[in-house]
């Protein structure tokens, strides 16, 4: 067959060809040209000539284009008819063959009349066939022979070529069919190819997935069509194989030959165009699922990404560094638990970040799509996580600072407790006074690393962490500490005074001349009598000029001592009073934060649905008159500042 498709098929005439008029016994002359036999046909004459066209149309259709570009031997058999018939069926063949003739052989009626008719009549009416090939009377079918091999010829023509009408036309009509089919799924796959083609790629997951499920659809009927097409030409091609499985001494003829030929590349045809079609579809579908992927990405990425942004506002809340140890621990647990809610997300949008890396690794085609989205997400986790460990260093250093107030604070009230709880009269001696001051040596040597040392090293190793409010709770803490030591150093002044070696000069005093002119009442212990009986009045004037004469014995150390002390009190006295005022003031502000920070949020929607059900209308009950001692303790405090300005 010299073309995959036919301007006529078998299937189309299979009426006319089953009257057997014409047939392409398969038969081939020396050089190759087919052999086309009209057989005894007593009703030849009363074919119609539509049917007569058809059928010598399609047999000089059949063979290849250089087989029938050679020409065809027609044999004539006329044997058993009269010349007339012959010269009618001559002259019809002559005017209606479509294709090129090379050879007329006509088996002439087997009468002696008309043979001998046949033969006058051809000599002098030869021009009336109008062939431009010779046209040759033969007498008997051996002689055809001479023309045609034997094996070339079928069984009636004295050939022994096997030829069976109704097997070639079975062949025919599926071949026909076969080739048919062939045409049509080539044309359907390539309207399917054209359709995906020109398929435009969903922006949404579920237009895509539809999408992906309706041409997976299309292709799998394609496939099964492809399948079946392929079954139905290996059937055939089984049939005509079939004589040679049979008989392995059998062979084929040239028309077999040629539709074996014409099945296999048909076959071959096919397998290529689904080869063909398998690798468009292939690249379609990885088209189509990495649309679907990336859709699948870009959806996850929006998700993944409002929830990094409201972690990552979140995050920038925690700018309070604290004012106390418990508030700042407090501030790290609650940014710790944070922390823990937020890795979740984290955790997804770094898994979302590797699915990204890795479509960018297979080829994806929307790489430029996807590396600024994973990008952005490896950022997005990385700064989260640096502002949480920037945070925790910052609140960690607060702890630390706030601890080392701490120690700083304790240290002074434990140093003012120690100046204040030294009995003052074991500093009326000398080993006295030398064992308070060893006792404030030992203080100050033990609170060696509580103290502030330099404040501007202190500021400058803390200045990421101060704040406004830090910063002036640290110099108050120093002041303090300032104020602790200049009492420190005052009081191991005076006592260094007193433990020093006290040597007094003795001054020889003579007896009053009046001391003995006394009576014997005049003793020392008569007069002390006498004294207690006296005025009140007296009683006191002797006693501060007892205490004047004492003090002008013990000299000015002990006047010394004295004021010192005093002052040393009325300075214990202020930061007592200052450190009364400062609690007060800080369990002021602390209860305007519970107030502002629980209480009023409570009754806040945004913070409603954290809240349990069985704490909803229940601030009262929690709370109960806190915000009444809240302002009353805020007068107090007012008040006491007002007592101790100047």
């Amino acid at each position: 067959m010299h073309q995959d498709t036919f301007p006529m098929c078998a299937a189309d005439i299979e009426d006319q060809l089953k009257k057997q008029f014409a047939y392409l016994s398969g038969g081939r002359g020396d050089n190759g040209c087919p052999v086309i036999t009209f057989p005894e046909y007593p009703e030849f004459s009363e074919i119609p000539e539509t049917e007569f066209q058809n059928v010598l149309t399609y047999l000089t259709s059949v063979p290849s284009l250089q087989d029938a570009g050679i020409g065809f031997i027609l044999v004539i058999d006329r044997r058993l008819d009269k010349w007339t018939s012959v010269k009618a069926s001559i002259l019809r063949i002559a005017a209606s063959f479509p294709g090129n003739l090379q050879l007329v052989i006509v088996l002439r009626p087997s009468g002696i009349f008309h043979r001998a008719l046949a033969d006058i009549a051809l000599r002098f009416n030869k021009d009336d066939f109008k062939m431009k090939v010779p046209i040759i009377m033969l007498n008997s079918a051996a002689e055809l022979q001479n023309y045609i091999e034997k094996t070339q010829l079928t069984r009636d023509l004295g050939g022994t070529l096997d030829y069976c009408h109704k097997n070639w036309l079975l062949n025919r009509t599926a071949i026909e069919s076969f080739a048919l089919m062939v045409k049509q799924t080539a044309q359907t796959l390539q309207v399917f190819g054209t359709e995906l083609a020109e398929t435009e790629l969903p922006n949404d997951v579920s237009t895509t997935s539809a999408l992906l499920a309706v041409h997976t659809e299309k292709k799998d009927k394609m496939k099964d069509d492809l399948k079946l097409a392929l079954k139905q030409g290996s059937d055939i091609l089984e049939q005509i194989k079939q004589p040679v499985k049979e008989t392995p001494e059998y062979k084929m003829n040239q028309d077999q030959m040629d539709n074996q030929t014409t099945v296999e590349r048909l076959i071959v045809q096919l397998n290529e165009t689904e080869t063909a079609f398998d690798e468009f579809w292939s690249k379609h579908q990885l088209k189509l699922e990495q649309c679907l992927q990336l859709r699948h990405f870009e959806l996850k990425f929006r998700e993944i990404k409002a929830a990094l942004d409201s972690i990552s506002e979140r995050a920038t809340t925690y700018r309070d560094v604290g004012n106390s140890c418990s508030h700042v621990e407090h501030i790290l647990k609650d940014l710790c638990s944070f922390e823990e809610k937020s890795q979740e997300e984290i955790q997804t949008a770094q898994a979302l970040a590797r699915e990204g890396d890795h479509l960018i690794l297979s080829n994806h085609y929307a790489v430029d799509s996807i590396l600024p989205k994973c990008n952005e997400l490896h950022h997005l986790c990385g700064s989260i996580s640096s502002h949480i460990q920037q945070r925790r260093e910052y609140l960690y250093k607060s702890l630390e600072l706030h601890r080392r107030l701490e120690k700083t604070m304790e240290w002074c009230d434990e140093g003012i407790y120690l100046l204040a709880s030294q009995p003052v009269d074991k500093f009326q001696t000398q080993d006295g006074a030398e064992s308070a001051l060893q006792e404030i040596e030992r203080f100050l040597e033990s609170g060696t690393e509580n103290i502030i040392k330099d404040l501007p090293i202190v500021l400058a190793q803390y200045e990421a962490i101060l704040t406004a409010e830090l910063q002036e709770h640290v110099n108050k803490v120093f002041q303090k500490q300032q104020s602790t030591q200049e009492m420190f150093e005052k009081r191991k002044g005076s006592l260094r005074k007193l433990a020093a070696k006290q040597t007094r000069p003795v001054q020889p005093v003579a007896p009053r001349p009046e001391a003995f002119a006394k009576s014997p009442n005049s003793s020392p212990v008569l007069q002390r009598a006498a004294e207690l009986r006296g005025s009140p009045e007296n009683v006191l004037q002797r006693r501060m000029n007892y205490r004047r004469t004492k003090s002008e014995v013990d000299g000015p150390v002990r006047s010394c001592s004295v004021m010192e002390d005093e002052e040393n009190l009325a300075v214990l006295r202020r930061h007592v009073m200052n450190e009364l005022i400062e609690t007060e003031r800080v369990y002021v502000e602390e209860l305007l934060s519970v107030l502002e920070g629980y209480a009023a949020e409570m009754e806040s929607p945004l913070v409603m649905h954290l809240l349990s059900p069985m704490l909803h209308n229940k601030k009262d009950v929690l709370f109960g008159n806190m915000e009444e001692i809240y302002h009353f303790h805020n007068r107090s405090a007012f008040y006491y500042t007002f007592l101790t300005l100047p």
